[in-house]
């Protein structure tokens, strides 16, 4: 039971991550974001617990947890579905995220170790070589892992979490784009701008930063594949 389960990837935060509830609930949630299942797909306990290797009770309690992040909508008596991620919803979120993203650039700008903003140098630099090389899965993991340090570094637990779950809820498209009109190669001299604000110790410029940073990714997002990962505004 626990082998199969092995396959999740155990990064991902939550109070409850190492229980089977916790993982089971994560699981499903990167399916979901991650388009594996379509809006209004009817979701099976005994289909899913089967895949996970464990019982229908802590899928039916993820099912809960997913439908409080209003993930998937219960029909009493007749199943589970799907809501997803609607291009509303990414639009708040990089509304939301543009002025949270700038608020942990500002802490980070305080709080940074020297290993973090070591990682965060060398971060960049291998950036700019993937991308001078064509390497878009390489530079898709690192754009990622320079969040990931940005993150830690802000030293704040709970900012840290929701960030993550932005980050998280808007994958799918940002794996598409980021592979597109050379997005990477431009978020990576953003990421070294606020690089460099965080070195020189200017939490204001940070902060401005990040929150370009935040929103030049919305806008790119809109001109290479938002609508084609989440369909029309007004679903």
């Amino acid at each position: 039971m626990e082998q199969k389960m092995g396959k999740y990837n155990s990064a991902k935060e939550s109070a409850d991550k190492f229980s089977l509830r916790g993982k089971v609930f994560h699981k499903i949630r990167e399916d979901i974001l991650s388009g594996k299942y379509k809006d209004n797909e009817e979701l099976k306990e005994v289909a899913i617990g089967e895949e996970l290797g464990v019982s229908r009770t802590p899928v039916r309690e993820a099912f809960r947890q997913l439908e409080l992040e209003g993930l998937i909508h219960i029909i009493p008596n007749k199943g589970a579905y799907v809501t997803g991620i609607t291009v509303k919803d990414v639009k708040d979120i990089y509304m939301i995220r543009s002025l949270l993203e700038g608020l942990c650039a500002r802490w980070a700008t305080e709080n940074i170790t020297p290993e973090q903003l070591e990682e965060m140098e060398e971060n960049v630099y291998l950036a700019e070589f993937h991308a001078s090389k064509g390497h878009t899965q390489q530079i898709a993991q690192l754009d990622n892992r320079f969040h990931e340090i940005l993150y830690e570094a802000c030293n704040s637990k709970m900012l840290e979490k929701q960030l993550r779950d932005f980050h998280d809820y808007v994958l799918r498209v940002r794996k598409k784009t980021l592979s597109e009109n050379n997005r990477g190669t431009a978020s990576n001299k953003e990421h070294k701008f606020i690089l460099e604000a965080i070195k020189s110790g200017d939490p204001a410029k940070a902060e401005a930063e990040a929150n370009k940073h935040v929103m030049s990714a919305f806008e790119n997002m809109v001109k290479n594949g938002l609508y084609e990962a989440y369909g029309s505004e007004d679903k």
